[in-house]
This record gives structure tokens, C-alpha cells and sequence, in this order.
């Protein structure tokens, strides 16, 4: 759901993208995923897109680190373009992630340190859903490096897509991964 409504214009869906993403601290997917891998799709610089016979923990391994410097790249470069330090709190990483630190210190409080066993595992269940559909959404697909050096334009056969309703109403449309 935070993917999706991360994709939408108005500014209450985006804020709504970034609280749901929020509550399992995966606050960097909004930025990294808009502004970086739908630029570097299906390219050797985009962390999120697997490449040809890399498993899935390979990939983990290297996406979850890769996007999270990516967006951090990403915020700084917005930020400084703007004339503010990547720690300003328009910082669009840090502001959700003040709100995984405030939902958490809640959670604590209110039921104790019980919650240092399920917080971690919720949020690892949560960074495991995003990164294995960034996983088969594009694994082994590369485009094109044209001779100037840039590659093709992203086409609808740079992602793996599934027509059917099912998978439509569980996936809220992330089945049509190329549509976005």
C-alpha cells in the first residue's frame, strides 16, 4: 500500500505512503523508489532491480543497503540544490523516520519490552515483502546501453507483469509493476 500511494500526486496520499512505510521503518523506499529506481530500471546502477542467477539473499544483501544509500544520496542532493542540510527536517527520509521512532517508543511504553521481539520481526517481515517484489519484478531484465552512453527508455518488457484479478486485488495493482 505504501508503494502505491507513493506513486500518487496528492499530498495527503504521499503522507499516507510515508507513514505506512513508517510503521515497519522502511522509510527510505518513497524517495529511492520514485526518484531512483524508476530512473535506473532494469540498469547495472539500480540496487533494486536483481540481476540474471542472483538469488534472493544475494540480493537482499545488496539492495537493502543500496537503496537506503541511494535515497540518502538522493534527499542530499534535493536538499542542497535548495540551499538546506541534508539534516533539515525536509529531509523526506528523516520525517517518517521520526515517526517510526515515536511509534515505536509508544509501542514500548504502552506494552513493555515484549515489543524488542516483535517489533524487529514485523519490520523484517516488512522489508522481506518490498524487497522480494523488487526481486521478481525485474529479475535478469536489462535494457539497452545505447552508443552514447544512456540506455533505452523503460518499456513495459523491463518489468515482469501478471494480468490476473486475483493477484490485482492483493497486490493493489503492483501485478502491472510496468503501468507505474
Amino acid at each position: 500500500t505504501g508503494h502505491e500511494l507513493g506513486h500518487k500526486k496528492e499530498a495527503f496520499d504521499r503522507w499516507m505512503a510515508k507513514i505506512v512505510l513508517a510503521v515497519v521503518g522502511y522509510v527510505h523506499f518513497f524517495i529511492e523508489h520514485n526518484k531512483g529506481h524508476h530512473r535506473d530500471v532494469a540498469t547495472p546502477m539500480d540496487p533494486a532491480t536483481s540481476r540474471m542467477g542472483e538469488n534472493i539473499y544475494k540480493f537482499s544483501t545488496r539492495e537493502i543497503p543500496g537503496a537506503f544509500r541511494r535515497a540518502w544520496g538522493l534527499e542530499e542532493q534535493r536538499l542542497s540544490r535548495r540551499g538546506q542540510s541534508v539534516w533539515s527536517f525536509d529531509n523526506e527520509i528523516l520525517q517518517p523516520m521520526v515517526i517510526t521512532v515515536v511509534l515505536y517508543t509508544l509501542l514500548l511504553a504502552f506494552f513493555g519490552p515484549k515489543m524488542l521481539v516483535f517489533l524487529p520481526i514485523q519490520m523484517a517481515f516488512g522489508w522481506w515483502q518490498l524487497t522480494s517484489a523488487n526481486y521478481i519484478e525485474h529479475y535478469g531484465l536489462l535494457r539497452e546501453k545505447m552508443a552514447d552512453g544512456r540506455y533505452e527508455h523503460q518499456k513495459p518488457h523491463h518489468s515482469w507483469n501478471s494480468n490476473h484479478i486475483v493477484s490485482n486485488l492483493v497486490l493493489f495493482h503492483l501485478q502491472r509493476h510496468s503501468d507505474h
